[in-house]
């Protein structure tokens, strides 16, 4: 029997990879970053991609990305924060997948990513405010897409256990 795939979506610094590959392992599932797989085929980091060609090249990739990995079965998929922004990208994944928002409080993201320097769309002076507005705007839309709401804001091995309960 096919085993459907889980695709984890959620704010930058939710903690989506690292959920996921604890969730891999325990199921005995693949797992899949999306931007680690759109690094790896373009041998660019997102950040390069970013600067380079620009936010909707990347989300060509993106789109793209999303349609190879839909296609494989039994996978743990740690999406990218912007993408399930995206309608299409939702509508892609839900054919073959149940997608599980890791739900957490934008003070506590805003805590774990003060110290980041690698999402693109952060990289500025107002990376506070700008951080919050994305936030505000994005998490409307991830809750429309999940299928499942996780509550994030703990150990990633106890995320874990709340998604292995919910499925």
């Amino acid at each position: 029997m096919r085993k459907r795939n889980i695709i984890l979506c959620g704010f930058m610094g939710c903690g989506k990879s690292t959920v996921g590959a604890l969730l891999a392992k325990k199921t005995g599932m693949s797992f899949i970053d999306l931007d680690a797989y759109i690094e790896k085929k373009e041998k660019m980091t997102i950040s390069r991609i970013f600067a380079d060609k620009g936010e909707e090249y990347f989300r060509e990739l993106e789109r793209q990305a999303v349609k190879e990995l839909s296609e494989k079965n039994g996978m743990v998929i740690a999406a990218g924060g912007g993408t399930l922004t995206f309608q299409e990208n939702v509508d892609v994944f839900r054919k073959t997948g149940r997608i599980i928002l890791l739900d957490l409080p934008v003070e506590t993201v805003s805590e774990r990513l003060k110290d980041d320097t690698k999402r693109p769309l952060l990289n500025r002076p107002d990376k506070e405010k700008a951080m919050r507005e994305l936030y505000d705007k994005r998490l409307p839309l991830y809750r429309s897409a999940a299928d499942i709401v996780v509550n994030a804001d703990d150990s990633p091995l106890t995320v874990c256990g709340h998604i292995m309960e919910e499925i």
